[in-house]
């Protein structure tokens, strides 16, 4: 590890103290878990503390573990995960923090720290239903004002639950249930058994 992220890594130790849930470094980036309860005080933390200087929020998201692991995984199923950007320091971090309940996901909004956040948690909420308490103005951004559903969650169909279309005769644009037929859509070859397997070498027994 790089003396450079190792430093970061002590600065935000100092900075973040008890705040900090959990920090983990692969291939040269920081990933930090924090509580809900914390997670606005981390972030202007994360803004303001001299040695860490993070004045961008480049993305925020969310990810959806529903089933991750071969649904082996415990533990929430929302995460909203943010990107960081410290342009003084040049340097950057991920920060992620799990939403407590997985029928009401619900996290602070850190539009107050970062106003840049305003669209994104609009749109993680649209797609998948994470509600940002305190933010002004939370309502859909991408879907249809009448879409039902998170559209980005695992467990939403494929295909929808309704489709819109133009009808002539109501001169209107109305709703109604998918007419689309489920079908397998992964190409034959990639469904064989076997399909994509490496040969084996021919010097190798039973080649």
């Amino acid at each position: 590890m790089s003396s450079k992220l190792e430093r970061l890594q002590d600065d935000l130790r100092q900075q973040l103290g008890e705040r900090l849930v959990r920090m983990q470094s692969e291939l040269g980036e920081i990933t930090i878990d924090v509580s809900p309860a914390s997670y606005v005080e981390a972030c202007t933390a994360l803004r303001d503390a001299p040695q860490l200087r993070f004045e961008q929020l480049m993305d925020l998201c969310v990810v959806d573990y529903l089933g991750y692991g071969d649904g082996l995984r415990e533990g929430p199923r929302f995460a909203v995960v943010l990107h960081l950007l410290s342009v003084s320091m040049n340097q950057r971090l991920r920060l992620r923090v799990w939403c407590a309940d997985d029928e009401m996901p619900v996290v602070a909004s850190i539009n107050g720290v970062w106003n840049s956040a305003n669209w994104y948690e609009r749109e993680a909420f649209d797609l998948y239903g994470v509600v940002f308490e305190g933010h002004e103005d939370l309502r859909r951004i991408l879907t249809d004002y009448g879409f039902i559903g998170h559209p980005f969650r695992k467990d939403f169909p494929v295909s929808g639950t309704v489709e819109m279309r133009y009808d002539p005769e109501a001169r209107r644009v109305i709703y109604q249930p998918v007419t689309i037929e489920p079908r397998e859509i992964v190409p034959r070859v990639v469904r064989e058994p076997g399909y994509g397997d490496l040969p084996r070498e021919r010097n190798q027994p039973g080649a």
